[in-house]
C-alpha cells in the first residue's frame, strides 16, 4: 500500500500486528496512577469507540495494559509503518493545498528527529502533546486528504470532531486544546482527563502543529541573551562581536536539554557565551550533542570545573552539556568560585511533577520509578531540591550574577516550594522574568515577536531563497525606521544572514526571525509575489504563540503588564478569533503552556500562502490585527514603548482607532 492510501484509509479496516516496544526512542515517563477502577473502564471504553466493535475483545487487554503500564492509552499497535517528516507537499493526498499544507505541518511535529516523545505523539515539553493516541492521528490525516475548502475540521483536543460545512474564507481546521471549566485546571486535573482520553495539553506549538523545532527558541534565547549581556555591559556596539559584546566569552549557566531548552546551547554559541547545560536525561544529552546543537559532554563536576576555567582563559566560545542535575553545579560552581555572568532555568517546570524537573541526588531512573510509584514523595524531593537550587543561585546572585526566569515558571513553583526567592515586600520575586526585564519592554510592546515560515516544497533552495527576501526586506525598511527599533533591526537582519551559516534547520524547511506588523506584512507580500512568479513554491506562515498578543500568562508573556489585567485573558480569546475571521488557514486556542495547566491561555495560527490576491488579502487582513491587538492591550496598560508603538500603527492606517490611556500623576495618590 502506497504512502497516499495508507493516509486515505485512516484508521485500517484490518486489525495490524502489535508493534513491540522500542527501547531505543526517548519514552515520555509513565503517567501517575490516578484514575478510579470506574474512571479505568471509561477510559478503556474512550478508547475502544475509534474502532469497530467486533475489534474490541482483541483490543481490550493490549489498551488495559498500556492503561496500567504507562498511565495512557496510546495505541502503539496503530502507529503507522511509513516514516514520518515533511514531505515535499505534492506527496500528500488531498483536494484542498491548504489542507495538504496542514498534513506536512502534522507530520513534522512527529518527525522523530523534531518530537520529544514521538511513540506517544508528544513533541515537547514533557507533555506538549499533537494527538492523544494514534487512532486520533490516523482519523485527522484522512480527513484533511479528504476535504475540500469548503469545509472545516474542528479539533477537540487531538480528536477530529469531524468536517463540517463551512466557505473558502473559513479556516480550514480549528483547533482547542486543554479548554477545561476553570475549576478543573490543576495539574492533577490534568493528568485525570488527558488519562480519561477526554483532553490533552497542546503546550504551545505542538498542538496546533506549528512546531519548527528547537530552531524557534534558539532565535528567541539568541535575542534574550544578547540584550542580557547589554543590560550587564551596556556596550556601545549594536551586535556582538565573535566573542561576546565585550570581547569576551561570559559563562552562562542553565539547564535542559529537551525539545525546547535543547536550543539554549546553541543560542550560547550565536550570542559568544561559554554555555554549560545541565541535563539528567542521557538521551537528551545524546540527541543535543548528535545534532551539533551542543559541542561537547562531561559528567564529572571537576572536570567541568576545570574546562570553564580553561574556556575563560582562552576566551572561548564553547558550549557543554553536563550530563547531571543542573543544582549539583550551581553548588560546585559557588565552592570552587567560579564566576557566572548570565544564569537562568529551561526545565519544564509547567509539568514539575511528571518529568518535567529531576530532584537532585536521585538517578534519573530511580526518579522515573519514584514517580510513577511514590508520587507525594517525588513531590516533596522535587521541592527540596528547588530550595537548594535557589539557595546556591542567591549566593552567585550577591556576587553579582544576572539571574532571570526564563518562562518555564521556574520562581513560581520555586516560591510553592518554599523557597527563598521572595523580595521584602513579601509579594514580588527576587529576580525578574526575561518577559519583564528583557522581551516586553525591548521587543513585544513595540511589535516585534517570533514571526515563521515553512516553505512546505521540503526544498532547501527555497528556504535559501526566502532567507535572501526577509533579509532584502528588513534593510529596506531599517533605513527609514525610527531610533527605538534600529537595534530590532539590526539584530534581526544579523540574524538572517547568518541562519544558513548556522544550521538551524531541524524537520522542515523552516525559518524564524522576529518582526512587527509592518515587518510580516512585508515579507509576507513579498513570498506571496515569488510564488505567483514560480520563484518558490508555497509558504506556510505562523508564530510562536510566545509572542504580542497571542498569549496571556501572568507569569511570562502577560508578566510586564502592571495594571491587574495580567490575570485575564481576552487578549489570547480576542486574537484567536479575530484571526480566524481575518484569513487564518488553521486557528488553535489552549489551556496551558510554557508555565503550565492553568496558568495560561495561549493561540497561535498557520496561513498559507498560495502566490493568489486572495492570500496578498488576508495576509494584510490577518497579520496586522494579529500585532496590533497586543499592543492595543499593552498601550492600555501604560506600557511606554507600546504606546510609541500603536500610535505610529494609527499613523499608518486611518481605520486603527485604539482608545489610549490618560497618565494619572502619582503624587495625587499619595
Amino acid at each position: 500500500m502506497t504512502f497516499k492510501e495508507q493516509i486515505l484509509q485512516g484508521i485500517p479496516a484490518r486489525l495490524p500486528n502489535p508493534k513491540p516496544y522500542d527501547s531505543e526512542i526517548n519514552h515520555a515517563p509513565k503517567r501517575k496512577d490516578i484514575l478510579s477502577d470506574k474512571e479505568k473502564k471509561l477510559a478503556l471504553k474512550n478508547a475502544l469507540r475509534y474502532f469497530d466493535s467486533k475489534f474490541h475483545a482483541e483490543l481490550l487487554p493490549e489498551f488495559k495494559n498500556e492503561l496500567e503500564t504507562y498511565g495512557r492509552v496510546y495505541m502503539y499497535r496503530f502507529r503507522p509503518d511509513y516514516k514520518i517528516y515533511a514531505r515535499p507537499i505534492e506527496e500528500y493526498p488531498g483536494k484542498s493545498l491548504q489542507a495538504k499544507a496542514i498534513m506536512h505541518m502534522i507530520q513534522n511535529n512527529l518527525d522523530y528527529a523534531v518530537a520529544q516523545h514521538p511513540h506517544e505523539l508528544i513533541t515537547y515539553g514533557g507533555n506538549g502533546a499533537v494527538f492523544q493516541n494514534w487512532a486520533q492521528y490516523l482519523l485527522t490525516m484522512q480527513y484533511l486528504a479528504e476535504m475540500t475548502d469548503e469545509q472545516t475540521l474542528a479539533m477537540y483536543s487531538g480528536h477530529p470532531m469531524g468536517l463540517f460545512p463551512s466557505h473558502k474564507n473559513a479556516p480550514r481546521v480549528v483547533v482547542t486544546n486543554g479548554m477545561m471549566i476553570p475549576n478543573y485546571s490543576r495539574p492533577d486535573d490534568w493528568e485525570k482527563f488527558n488519562a480519561l482520553g477526554v483532553t490533552q495539553y497542546g503546550q504551545m506549538t505542538a498542538g496546533s502543529f506549528m512546531y519548527i523545532g528547537p530552531q524557534g527558541i534558539v532565535h528567541g534565547t539568541t535575542i534574550t541573551i544578547l540584550n542580557a549581556i547589554r543590560k550587564i555591559e551596556q556596550p556601545d556596539s549594536p551586535f556582538p562581536s565573535e566573542r561576546g559584546l565585550g570581547g569576551e566569552a561570559h559563562l552562562f549557566v542553565t539547564s535542559g536539554l529537551g525539545g525546547m531548552s535543547g536550543a539554549q546551547p546553541k543560542a550560547g554559541n550565536i550570542a559568544g557565551c561559554i554555555t554549560i547545560c545541565a541535563e539528567v536525561n542521557l538521551k537528551a544529552v545524546q540527541t543535543r550533542h548528535s545534532q551539533g546543537w551542543v559541542d561537547e559532554v562531561i559528567d564529572d563536576l571537576d572536570a567541568l570545573v576545570q574546562r570553564v576555567q580553561k574556556a575563560k582563559t582562552n576566551k572561548e566560545v564553547v558550549s557543554i552539556a553536563y550530563h547531571g542535575n543542573i543544582v549539583e553545579v550551581w553548588e560546585k560552581f559557588d565552592k570552587e568560585d567560579v564566576y557566572i555572568d548570565l544564569g537562568s532555568d529551561q526545565t519544564s517546570l509547567h509539568n514539575p511533577w511528571a518529568g518535567g524537573y529531576y530532584p537532585v541526588g536521585i538517578s534519573f531512573e530511580e526518579a522515573n520509578k519514584m514517580m510513577a510509584n511514590r508520587p507525594q514523595l517525588f513531590k516533596e524531593k522535587v521541592k527540596e531540591s528547588l530550595r537548594r537550587q535557589t539557595d546556591a543561585i542567591n549566593k552567585h546572585t550577591a556576587k553579582g550574577t544576572y539571574f532571570f526566569d526564563y518562562g518555564n515558571a521556574f520562581l513560581l513553583e520555586a516560591s510553592r516550594a518554599g523557597a527563598d526567592i521572595m523580595a521584602k515586600n513579601g509579594i514580588d520575586f527576587k529576580y525578574k522574568s526575561y518577559v519583564q526585564d528583557i522581551m516586553g519592554p525591548m521587543c513585544f510592546d513595540y511589535g516585534f515577536g517570533p514571526f515563521r515560515w515553512v516553505c512546505v516544497s521540503a526544498k532547501p533552495e527555497d528556504l535559501a531563497k526566502t532567507d535572501a527576501i526577509a533579509c532584502e526586506v528588513l534593510e529596506e525598511m531599517m533605513q527609514d525606521s525610527p531610533a527605538e527599533i534600529q537595534q530590532q533591526m539590526a539584530d534581526n537582519i544579523q540574524w538572517i544572514k547568518g541562519a544558513q551559516e548556522n544550521k538551524l534547520v531541524v524537520g522542515s524547511q523552516a525559518r524564524i526571525l522576529y518582526a512587527d506588523a509592518e515587518g510580516r506584512i512585508k515579507i509576507a507580500k513579498a513570498f506571496n509575489n515569488a510564488i505567483a512568479n514560480d520563484e518558490i513554491g508555497p509558504v506556510v506562515l505562523g508564530r510562536d504563540h510566545h509572542d504580542v498578543s497571542g498569549t496571556d500568562s501572568p507569569f511570562r508573556e502577560t508578566s510586564n503588564i502592571y495594571d491587574g489585567s495580567q490575570f485575564t485573558a481576552d487578549m489570547a480569546i480576542q486574537n484567536v478569533i479575530g484571526d480566524g475571521f481575518r484569513g487564518a488557514t488553521w486557528i488553535s486556542i489552549h489551556n496551558g503552556g510554557g508555565v503550565g495547566w492553568g496558568e495560561v491561555i495561549n493561540g497561535g495560527f498557520g496561513m498559507v500562502l498560495d502566490g493568489s490576491k486572495e492570500a496578498e488579502q488576508r495576509l494584510q487582513s490577518m497579520l496586522f490585527w494579529d500585532v496590533n491587538n497586543g499592543i492595543a492591550r499593552r498601550s492600555w496598560a501604560r506600557n511606554e514603548e507600546a504606546i510609541f508603538a500603536i500610535k505610529r500603527a494609527m499613523e499608518a492606517e486611518p481605520n486603527l482607532k485604539v482608545t489610549l490611556p490618560n497618565m494619572v500623576d502619582d503624587t495625587l495618590l499619595d
